[in-house]
């Protein structure tokens, strides 16, 4: 394909007579990195949400791959989130009663992967992620910052074209959050992932190419200087 991988033109969004989003626009290359930021309650997530498939907008258009995000059913979108997104929160949401092992390799399954492929492919993630001693704990058994590490594991373990990180680092401390980030950036580079990432420290945002500002519900690009 040609252009832009994700698309997002003039959304609107109110949460009852909040409006959270008043003409957002966002365009995502394949392979690039793009962060988001603004004060709290400025819309940023929910505009991560609406680009990827969570909440629909109540106006505007969403794009990926040139599909229109918004007129897909309820199914055809669970169905894109599950095989070309990949998705990192700030607290992790890892399952609890499962072993680190078998939450990265939870996506698959789901994708009906043979257990045997699934658990092999996650455990290749977990050594890539630097996690391979944590296969057959479970997530109250380890920390928070090797806790986000299985997370970005299984967020790249069904090789997704976009992945959505928000507010990855916000539960760690500055030196878990420099390494969750160096690892997840880099191994999204090296698939050639598109990240979209929402933040509010400048240290995070730093990692991408571009950084949205996102104010009062509307979208601002600012230039990155060499």
């Amino acid at each position: 394909m040609t252009g832009p991988l994700l698309v997002a033109d003039d959304l609107h969004r109110s949460f009852g007579p909040t409006p959270a989003l008043a003409g957002a626009s966002l365009s995502v290359a394949a392979g690039e990195i793009v962060s988001i930021m603004g004060p709290s309650g400025s819309g940023k997530s929910t505009l991560l949400h609406c680009l990827a498939g969570i909440v629909s907008p109540d106006s505007g258009r969403v794009a990926y791959q040139d599909r229109d995000v918004v007129a897909m059913s309820d199914r055809e979108r669970s169905a894109l989130r599950r095989s070309q997104f990949g998705f990192v929160f700030q607290f992790g949401q890892l399952v609890p009663e499962l072993t680190c092992l078998e939450n990265v390799a939870l996506p698959l399954r789901l994708e009906r992967v043979r257990r045997s492929e699934a658990e092999r492919r996650a455990k290749d993630w977990l050594d890539r992620l630097e996690v391979t001693e944590l296969a057959g704990k479970r997530p109250g058994e380890i920390s928070g910052g090797q806790g986000q590490r299985v997370a970005v594991a299984r967020a790249l373990v069904t090789a997704p074209r976009v992945i959505f990180a928000d507010e990855p680092t916000g539960a760690l401390d500055s030196l878990n959050g420099e390494r969750v980030m160096r690892l997840l950036t880099g191994a999204a580079r090296d698939t050639r992932a598109a990240v979209v990432l929402v933040t509010h420290e400048a240290r995070v945002a730093a990692y991408a190419d571009r950084e949205v500002v996102v104010r009062d519900g509307r979208t601002r690009d600012l230039a990155r200087t060499a």
